[in-house]
């Protein structure tokens, strides 16, 4: 029988699949475990709207959310009204909160938005290294929640799925408060 009969070839081609899956699994594990051992909150500095300086060593001992926004995302204009309403039922127990306009923003528009919808959190605009820092944000809405102990809990691309960031927060703002 030659190499280039039908059935020699259909006896290579499992092993190829079973090769190309193994590959594959391989590369997800990999990739949970990179995403997993990058758990904890970048060095990072915030230039808030007013020009004042935050990094997320300020924020260390505190529960905090970090959202990458921009006003010319409609689903991040959709999921602002929330964010703020998340806020203000959780500042009292000591969430911060950061809303991170995007490099691309123009900074006028994030004003205007800010001060128009009245923002009750910390706004920042991005010169692109705190996106770069929190693992190269290009889409937004990113959202992350961070724990005391500066440990990213959860990453949200796109709208968080608001019931569940309310039961996250819950439980991170309850730790270490007894």
């Amino acid at each position: 029988m030659s190499s280039n009969s039908p059935t020699a070839v259909r006896r290579t081609n499992p092993l190829r699949y079973l090769i190309a899956v193994a590959v594959a699994m391989a590369l997800a594990v990999a990739g949970y475990f990179a995403f997993a051992g990058q758990q904890r909150v970048p060095d990072a500095t915030f230039t808030l709207l007013s020009g004042q300086k935050l990094t997320t060593a300020d924020l260390k001992g505190k529960v905090y959310l970090v959202n990458f926004w921009a006003t010319s995302c409609d689903t991040c204009m959709k999921e602002m009204p929330q964010m703020v309403e998340t806020y203000n039922r959780f500042k009292g127990q000591g969430l911060e909160f950061v809303a991170v306009a995007m490099n691309y923003d123009a900074p006028m528009y994030v004003t205007n938005y800010t001060q128009t919808r009245q923002l009750p959190f910390k706004v920042a605009m991005d010169d692109g290294s705190a996106a770069k820092r929190f693992g190269n944000v290009q889409l937004t809405p990113t959202t992350f929640v961070v724990d005391k102990d500066g440990k990213i809990l959860k990453r949200y691309v796109g709208e968080p799925q608001f019931a569940e960031l309310d039961q996250l927060l819950a439980k991170a703002l309850k730790a270490g408060a007894a």
